[in-house]
């Protein structure tokens, strides 16, 4: 018997790419609204307690609202891909690979991680783990992303045609009050004392994303040697996969992102260093719409759902 899932928010972006992965899966059963009935929260809350399965493609406060209409003992299990409950008691964080396949596979309360955070956590996570970098540094973090992570405002900025036959925009910097929502997970997640210093950016692509943290490791105090950091990484991930490691012997000279990237839900991280070891650079890549977002919750459903890991999955 398949399994019934119910998409609040399915109209967004990251709601449409979920529906679009689930529509072919014998697996599942999509519990669908029609317009009028999405925004009555008599018809949401008879889907949200139906289902077996709930993801929330929704604002932060929507969010909550929505896992209010839950009633209590129901047999629903949520997926929340906001930024509601990822540092929420009694939430699971949805990141296979760095809390456990069978923690993800065994929770009722699942929260997405966030698109710049997951290719932050991939990489720093572990070595702090390993206590390879120091837990007090003060870390940055610079990042760009396809415009698709915006939402429909952003989309139609970046796509309005205007006057000139194109959005002019090359490069969008935000976050400048240095309080992204993100930062609570970034420092929580990765078990760090303060939160980085967060620089993100749009780019005119529509998915897509690098992630760097510089490494001014000779001025680190208990930083291991960037060979050590990398060598590190591919223990950790040897067994994932989705995520590669890629070794230094590759000569990787830039990172493309493409404007028309096709959707994948792979992880690509990279260990960068000067001759002397003394500066490194980590960088991971990845799809701001697929580990970032719609793979992420369709790898966390796969696994609470009893089903192959990576099913409906880009490889």
């Amino acid at each position: 018997m398949a399994h019934t899932v119910f998409i609040d928010g399915a109209a967004g972006t990251t709601g449409l790419e979920i529906a679009e992965r689930l529509e072919n899966r014998e697996e599942f059963e999509l519990v669908r609204l029609n317009d009028a009935e999405r925004k009555d929260d008599d018809c949401r809350r008879s889907a949200l307690n139906f289902a077996d399965f709930a993801i929330l493609c929704l604002p932060d406060d929507a969010a909550r609202d929505a896992v209010a209409m839950i009633d209590e003992g129901s047999n629903t299990r949520i997926i929340d891909a906001s930024t509601a409950h990822r540092t929420a008691r009694g939430w699971i964080y949805g990141f296979p690979e760095l809390v456990g396949p069978n923690v993800v596979a065994g929770a009722d309360r699942v929260s997405n991680p966030g698109c710049y955070p997951t290719g932050f956590l991939a990489l720093m996570a572990p070595l702090v783990r390993a206590k390879l970098l120091p837990r007090e540094w003060p870390y940055t973090v610079h990042a760009v992303s396809g415009y698709s992570g915006g939402g429909k405002g952003l989309i139609q900025r970046f796509e309005d045609a205007g006057e000139s036959g194109g959005s002019d925009i090359a490069y969008l910097g935000y976050g400048l009050s240095l309080d992204h929502k993100h930062l609570d997970e970034m420092k929580a997640k990765a078990g760090l004392e303060n939160a980085p210093v967060f620089s993100p950016a749009v780019v005119p692509g529509f998915r897509g994303m690098v992630v760097e943290i510089p490494l001014p490791i000779l001025a680190m105090r208990n930083a291991s040697a960037a060979v050590d950091l990398r060598k590190e990484l591919a223990r950790y991930y040897e067994n994932a996969p989705l995520i590669t490691v890629h070794e230094a012997e590759e000569n990787v000279s830039e990172i493309l992102l493409h404007k028309q990237a096709a959707p994948s839900d792979r992880l690509d991280l990279y260990v960068f260093a000067d001759a002397k070891g003394d500066t490194a650079r980590l960088v991971a890549k990845l799809d701001n719409l697929g580990k970032g977002a719609s793979g992420a919750a369709v790898q966390s459903l796969n696994l609470m759902a009893g089903c192959d890991p990576m099913a409906g999955l880009h490889l």
